[in-house]
């Protein structure tokens, strides 16, 4: 989630959509495209694993066009062949 996050900051599209798992990812993110925000921190709240599945509970905070947002996730995570990899999340 951390890696995932720190991708966003520095828009690293490639590393988002490498760790993105194939059922869910979409084929471009296209984040030059849009207003860029300005990532200002990620608190994970709270995390749990069984076996190759895990979620990730966070709240994430930016600033964009001058006025300060929050998102709060939480994300399912599969791991396969050693790698973990996002499926999806919900927007709280």
């Amino acid at each position: 989630m951390r890696s995932r996050y720190s991708a966003y900051v520095l828009g690293l599209e490639d590393y988002l959509l490498a760790t993105w798992h194939a059922s869910t990812r979409p084929a471009a993110l296209n984040l030059a495209a849009e207003p860029q925000p300005k990532w200002l921190g990620l608190e994970v709240k709270a995390w749990t694993q069984t076996d190759d599945a895990a979620t990730v509970e966070f709240v994430a905070r930016c600033k964009l066009g001058g006025r300060a947002q929050r998102l709060h996730e939480i994300s399912r995570f599969v791991r396969e062949n050693d790698y973990w990899y996002y499926v999806d999340g919900v927007i709280d």
